[in-house]
């Protein structure tokens, strides 16, 4: 299963990653000024993953990527860059997966 990293940047701002079991950055979030901010984005990934309307494809510069988006239209995590529409795919699928049962680790 995937986890979730709960992060702090050298700014003082909070965000987390969420890793696929093999370690790798699936979705990455926005900063957010406070813990309370970052611990309900990743709440809200782990329920709104499961849902494949929440994804929004994007294709730009001959690059690929995905944003996972709230119920409420706001981007709460973005994928990396994929050289294909079909990684992009796997990513998605990978987020589906690895979200909902993720565990939350702090680093």
């Amino acid at each position: 299963m995937g986890k979730f990293v709960k992060k702090t940047a050298k700014n003082g701002q909070f965000y987390f990653n969420l890793k696929a079991d093999n370690g790798q950055v699936i979705l990455s979030s926005e900063m957010y000024t406070g813990t309370s901010g970052r611990d309900n984005g990743i709440e809200s990934v782990m329920e709104n993953a499961a849902k494949d309307e929440r994804f929004e494809r994007v294709s730009s510069g001959g690059k690929h990527y995905f944003k996972l988006k709230a119920g409420n239209g706001q981007v709460i995590g973005t994928s990396e860059m994929y050289e294909s529409t079909a990684g992009r795919d796997n990513g998605i699928e990978s987020v589906k997966k690895n979200a909902p049962g993720a565990s939350i680790v702090e680093e």
